[in-house]
Formats: structure tokens, C-alpha cells, sequence
């Protein structure tokens, strides 16, 4: 029974002795990646601003289309198309702020 202990914390003490290590490979991958991520941040918020004007110029064709016909529901329609619009651009300036770009 005391061999059966003495592996134990022989065991523990081992795993106790390598957290250190694990933890600074975490650090340095973490590191890494943070790097890489941010080359990827600029085209990333282009695009998404190319996207958000085209929304925005499809969403102005639509809601232009739908005044001279008439229709009623030109404010809801503005509103989704508006919305979607702000919603890109703004996603696009937070994300760019998450990694201090």
C-alpha cells in the first residue's frame, strides 16, 4: 500500500514540476497566433466594408424601386436595409479595435 502511494505523489509532483513549461509554450502559441491573426485583420475589414456598400447600394436601388411604385412600406424596408448596413461597418471598426489595429 505505501509503494502503491509513493508513485502517486511521486506522479503528482512530476505533473506539479511541468505546469510551468506547458504554460509558457501556451504563452508563446497564444502569442503566435495573435500575430498571425492580426495580418488578417486589414483585408478582413475591407472586405467587409466593400460588402457593407454594395448592401447599402442594393438596399437604395430597392427602397427607390419600391417609393416610385407606391408601396407603403418603404420606412420598414429602409430601416432592414440601414440596419444591415451599420451593423457591417460597425462590426467591421469593433473588430479592428479588438486587436488595437
Amino acid at each position: 500500500m505505501f509503494h502503491k502511494t509513493k508513485k502517486i505523489w511521486a506522479a503528482a509532483m512530476l505533473l506539479a514540476l511541468s505546469v510551468p513549461a506547458f504554460a509558457q509554450n501556451g504563452v508563446t502559441g497564444l502569442n503566435t497566433a495573435t500575430a498571425s491573426l492580426k495580418t488578417y485583420i486589414g483585408p478582413v475589414t475591407n472586405i467587409t466594408l466593400v460588402i457593407g456598400g454594395i448592401v447599402g447600394i442594393v438596399g437604395a436601388i430597392r427602397v427607390y424601386s419600391k417609393w416610385n411604385s407606391g408601396d407603403q412600406d418603404i420606412n420598414k424596408e429602409l430601416m432592414g436595409w440601414g440596419g444591415s448596413c451599420v451593423f457591417l461597418v460597425v462590426s467591421a471598426l469593433v473588430v479592428k479595435a479588438f486587436f488595437g489595429l
